[in-house]
């Protein structure tokens, strides 16, 4: 029974992270703006972090060193990410999203090899290939989309996946700063808040909570919360089982990710959708690294 619990993290893990796709979609259908997402995005993170921190006993370190993981981070990880894929939500349906962010891993390893973190394989090249063929299904089969007007938003997506992929070699490559990664993600979400304010503020996105709230702002609430939470646990899991088991969430955020667009928003997907999905499994698995391998590393889902 207890060979079942790392399993059972994973599923939890994968299931809630899955769910904040249909809830992004419907805060940004509420005809909120990016910036101002992610601005309360960051605080109500930084502030859930902030209580976990203060109940560890932990200080937040604040050496020009660290805030500048913090800044790149924030930048990496959620400012730049997240303004390109809540863009893009505001046309794309939140499973094709789900399917996009699926291409992290693949993303990850050509450039892991550029900065010499990995080995060439032959393996991982096709699933590379397995990747870039599906979404080519997505792009280039004719009524694959509902509308042929959401093409021009699938660059924003796939931007939003390549910021995460570099992410996760720069955490390879430079380490946290010195820093745990609770205390980095604390750092970094009060980083992001700080960029994001004037930002939301000067570009007129800015979101006044003072206001009677409405499924949107349920929305944004749930999936801040949600993500700070699921994240956390899955810094844990990583932790406690390794990288290499815990990079699996990857195929269980993109079936939830498509089950809870389904259920909660009632969307429907075409056969080349399915196909893609299909390709984009087989291709998480041939580039995921191998148990026990020299070169594992931690490529996070979002």
């Amino acid at each position: 029974m207890s060979r079942l619990i790392p399993f059972a993290w994973l599923l939890f893990i994968g299931i809630s992270w899955g769910i904040t796709q249909p809830l992004t979609k419907i805060a940004v259908g509420g005809g909120y703006q990016p910036f101002g997402l992610i601005f309360w995005q960051m605080l109500i993170g930084a502030i859930v972090l902030g209580v976990i921190n203060i109940a560890r006993r932990r200080p937040l370190p604040m050496h020009s060193r660290v805030i500048f993981f913090y800044i790149a981070f924030a930048l990496m990880g959620t400012v730049i990410p997240n303004g390109a894929s809540y863009k893009a939500y505001t046309v794309l349906p939140a499973g094709i999203m789900s399917l996009l962010l699926s291409l992290i891993p693949m993303m990850a390893f050509p450039i892991a090899l550029i900065l010499g973190l990995e080995r060439f394989s032959l393996k991982r090249m096709a699933g590379l290939s397995l990747g870039l063929l599906a979404v080519l299904l997505i792009v280039g089969v004719p009524d694959a989309l509902p509308n042929s007007a959401m093409l021009a938003f699938i660059p924003l997506g796939l931007l939003a996946s390549l910021m995460y992929a570099f992410e996760g070699n720069f955490v390879a490559r430079f380490g946290t700063g010195g820093v745990g990664p609770l205390q980095l993600l604390l750092g970094a979400s009060i980083a992001g808040a700080i960029i994001t304010a004037p930002i939301a503020w000067g570009m007129g996105q800015w979101i006044n909570p003072i206001h009677v709230w409405d499924t949107a702002d349920l929305a944004l609430i749930g999936s801040a919360l949600i993500h700070t939470v699921v994240y956390t646990l899955y810094v844990m899991i990583v932790r406690t089982y390794g990288p290499v088991f815990s990079v699996q969430v990857s195929y269980v955020v993109t079936a939830a990710g498509l089950g809870w667009a389904m259920l909660i928003l009632g969307e429907r997907y075409s056969g080349p959708i399915w196909l893609a999905l299909g390709l984009m499994f087989v291709g998480i698995y041939l580039v995921s690294p191998v148990l026990g391998g020299k070169n594992d590393q931690n490529t996070r889902p979002k």
